[in-house]
């Protein structure tokens, strides 16, 4: 991958010309094998961090600022920590966890950095500088490490995560395998949320074809071409080339679908009859694993649409006695015959939205002032309310 990256940006080559260590973590540029000394004056060996945005699979972005991170905490010759760096203690969370980041610095020159090897040359010399001069150390040692490491779901850079330096959250969702039961509007919506999510696995379940009114509430852009075709086989392949991990199957979810929910973490439920959210109620409850179910009422008495938007969490330690509560209906209504089912993009899109907001905060990703584990949410005055469970797990 630095071959490729070599070959497209000018200031990767001349890095690597110049003899450094580069390493690729994700969406990090790693520079190995940098001198310094510690407090007592001996030698130490870290290595610069650089965030990097990709325009594409080969090509990145010049530098957006004079910041860099270090692994370590640089000494001058005389023993004190070397001036005018700037920045202060932090941390970052890489893929390879040898790399420990400790600092950051920010010393930008009065003429500010050309490129990005000026700017690793200017940090070299300074932080550098003392090691080499004291002990004759080298951080031109050509160590290329042609193992890009990523540990990512996606198939494309993730610059997002270390653009915003919320790695450490990430992590958090890492190790996760969700099923999606649904992929009507909601689930549709909630699939496209998912997906840019670094979950190690999703599963989606619908064995209904894309129709026209499919495309109306659903994200993307519409190909006539996929009218009449499984909404599995499509987002399977619309989604394709983005990450790893995704598998779509044309497949009714009932009690007996043990095998397709087997191993995983955590499971979103949008369906809208009642007769399949009991069996799937059944297996995920059997199976002890918690889930979100999300639901939608809109209704118009000869006027504009009023109704509620329903997300609720059933956890994997009391979800019998949520299920209990009747919250979600378990039944086919028998005059459903007769009802005009209203479904809108934006509310779909919305009732997506809360419901994986809720999954991560979870999970840790978000913080969690009110812990409402049952949220109606009002289409006439936008007023969100919420109930809290006992013991949620």
């Amino acid at each position: 991958m630095l071959s490729e990256l070599a070959n497209h940006n000018e200031d990767v080559r001349r890095l690597i010309e110049r003899g450094y260590a580069l390493k690729l973590d994700s969406s990090y540029l790693v520079i190995r094998d940098i001198p310094y000394l510690d407090h007592e004056r001996k030698l130490r060996i870290g290595a610069f961090v650089e965030k990097i945005e990709f325009i594409d699979q080969v090509r990145i972005k010049p530098p957006p600022d004079h910041q860099i991170f270090f692994t370590g905490t640089p000494h001058g010759l005389d023993g004190n920590p070397i001036p005018n760096l700037g920045g202060g203690t932090t941390s970052l969370t890489l893929t390879d966890p040898t790399i420990v980041v400790e600092r950051s610095f920010s010393n930008k020159p009065s003429t500010g950095f050309a490129s990005r090897f000026e700017k690793i040359e200017s940090y070299v010399t300074i932080i550098a500088g003392p090691a080499m001069a004291l002990h004759g150390a080298t951080p031109y040692t050509g160590r290329l490490d042609e193992s890009e490491v990523t540990g990512s779901a996606f198939k494309i850079h993730d610059t997002l995560t270390s653009r915003a330096e919320i790695g450490d959250l990430a992590q958090k969702l890492k190790d996760e395998v969700v099923v999606i039961i649904g992929l009507g509007g909601t689930g549709a919506y909630l699939l496209d949320l998912m997906v840019k999510t670094p979950v190690t696995e999703i599963r989606g379940f619908d064995h209904d074809a894309f129709c026209v009114h499919n495309a109306f509430r659903s994200p993307g852009r519409l190909e006539t071409k996929e009218l009449g075709i499984g909404k599995a086989g499509l987002y399977a392949a619309r989604y394709d080339n983005f990450r790893h991990g995704l598998v779509l199957e044309p497949r009714f979810i009932d009690a007996s679908s043990e095998a397709q929910v087997a191993g995983a973490t955590f499971a979103f439920v949008c369906v809208d009859k009642g007769s399949s959210r009991t069996g799937i109620f059944d297996l995920l409850l059997a199976k002890k694993i918690p889930f979100i179910d999300v639901g939608m009422g809109l209704h118009r008495n000869f006027g504009p649409l009023s109704g509620l938007i329903r997300t609720t969490y059933y956890p994997s330690d009391n979800g019998e006695s949520i299920r209990a509560k009747g919250l979600a209906e378990m039944v086919d209504d028998p005059n459903d015959i007769y009802r005009t089912h209203v479904q809108l993009a934006e509310l779909n899109a919305l009732n997506a939205s809360i419901a994986v907001i809720k999954y991560k905060q979870l999970k840790g990703f978000y913080n969690v002032d009110s812990p409402w584990d049952h949220c109606l949410l009002g289409v006439d005055d936008l007023h969100l309310v919420g109930e809290t469970w006992p013991s949620s797990a």
